[in-house]
């Protein structure tokens, strides 16, 4: 009788199903900034849908760093539709997929846990771009440094209100592709 070997493949990249998850989450965040951004308002503050979905994306997804890059520098690249600086986002959103990357890898205990992490995550991430982005301007426009303050709370206003987006989304965005938790695997 004979031996049976099962052979196991190494997954490599993303499915397709991924990648129109992936596409159709950025086209989503550029929709919702292009015509709902300019109605949600919070003091000056209002939510960057773009890196929310991005977030987004990278805490429902799990993927290698590489990976992370490429949706932020796709997210960099849309954002040169919208008014600003152009080239500025590319780098900002290198940065801020790269940290979100990097924080999804820490495991999480419990769902609770692992949405709160996509959150704050999120959070953080937000900020890095943000900050980036803001620096870069300075740096540019050659302002003077101090109203750089005034930046400040835009930055964390926004980071929080897209932290409130990934929170709210991220379990039954999970639910809708058919993936467990990943403390659950």
């Amino acid at each position: 009788m004979e031996k049976r070997v099962i052979e196991t493949e190494e997954k490599k990249g993303l499915s397709l199903s991924e990648l129109l998850l992936t596409a159709v989450l950025l086209a989503a965040g550029a929709v919702l900034k292009f015509f709902v951004g300019t109605f949600i308002n919070f003091f000056g503050m209002k939510p960057n849908f773009i890196i929310a979905m991005y977030c987004l994306i990278i805490a429902l997804l799990r993927p290698k760093i590489w990976y992370s890059i490429i949706v932020g520098l796709l997210a960099g690249a849309i954002c040169q539709f919208f008014p600003g600086t152009a080239g500025l986002n590319f780098a900002s959103e290198f940065a801020g997929a790269l940290c979100m990357g990097l924080l999804i890898m820490i495991p999480a205990k419990n769902r609770a846990m692992e949405i709160g992490h996509a959150a704050v995550s999120t959070f953080i991430s937000t900020v890095v771009s943000g900050g980036l982005f803001t620096v870069l301007l300075f740096v540019f426009i050659k302002s003077d440094p101090s109203a750089m303050a005034a930046y400040v709370p835009i930055v964390f206003g926004t980071a929080t209100l897209n932290a409130i987006i990934v929170a709210l989304l991220y379990a039954p965005l999970l639910k809708a592709i058919k993936k467990p938790f990943a403390c659950e695997k």
